[in-house]
């Protein structure tokens, strides 16, 4: 079955931590340990069953500090150029950690 998602329930509960932290964040922006909490949760758990985890919610993840980043509220977004590429860097107002 190629459809077939190896442990459903882990990466419904890993969903409803991120969303929650989303939801924190969106209500009260003063309450980022909260959000922070929910982001290690989630982190640790993907980690323990060895689950891999959508690009965009990785990149939606500081590495350092495990914050959501939002830019303007928890982190600053910037365009990087160099010889004609283009990318975002993406630095985290907790920890200053750069991705």
């Amino acid at each position: 079955m190629a459809g077939q998602v190896k442990d459903r329930e882990a990466f419904k509960r890993l969903s409803f931590l991120y969303q929650a932290a989303h939801c924190v964040l969106a209500q009260n922006p003063e309450n980022q340990a909260l959000a922070r909490f929910y982001c290690h949760t989630d982190r640790t758990i993907a980690k323990r069953l060895l689950l891999r985890r959508d690009p965009s919610v990785k990149k939606t993840l500081c590495r350092g500090c495990s914050s959501l980043l939002i830019p303007g509220l928890t982190c600053t977004q910037r365009q990087r150029r160099c010889k004609g590429q283009r990318w975002t860097v993406q630095s985290c107002l907790i920890c200053q950690r750069s991705q």
